[in-house]
């Protein structure tokens, strides 16, 4: 997407569950400029926080070089993690300070290997309030999760 360094990418992000387990979607908004590119998908069985993970996972693996990058998110769970629970994971050997094993772990490496390869902003941003990022990853979010639940999507 992006074609020098000056330039941000812009990037809202949003996951949903029907049932929490159960079918979920992720979806993810990315503006570069006048360009707009809409990822979405989903899984038949999973948790909301781990879609929530996938659409900035996604997201970020879907940039084709080092970009500075805004990333807006409804999740404080993705927002918080990601600033300061996965340093002290690291540093723990992936163990929570209780020395339990930290849940969604292999999504928490990825999103922290997709993270590092590029210059990124987290910012939180409050969900169903008018947003239109936020409203546009979260109408993605919910076609990942009905299309999951109705078989649709392949892998």
């Amino acid at each position: 997407m992006p074609t020098d360094s000056t330039s941000r990418v812009t990037i809202h992000t949003d996951g949903a569950c029907l049932g929490n387990p159960g079918p979920g979607g992720w979806g993810a908004l990315m503006r570069y400029g006048q360009h707009e590119k809409e990822l979405y998908g989903g899984e038949v069985a999973t948790t909301n926080n781990r879609m929530e993970l996938m659409a900035a996972i996604q997201a970020l693996e879907s940039l084709n070089r080092r970009s500075a990058v805004d990333i807006h998110t409804d999740s404080s769970y993705v927002r918080n993690g990601i600033l300061s629970w996965v340093a002290k994971w690291k540093a723990n050997g992936w163990r929570t300070s209780a020395k339990a094993p930290v849940k969604n772990d292999d999504l928490w490496r990825r999103l922290d290997v997709a993270a590092a390869a590029h210059d990124v902003e987290w910012h939180w941003v409050k969900g169903h309030a008018g947003d239109p990022g936020n409203e546009r990853a979260d109408a993605l979010a919910g076609r990942g999760a009905r299309e999951a639940r109705d078989g649709m999507l392949t892998a």
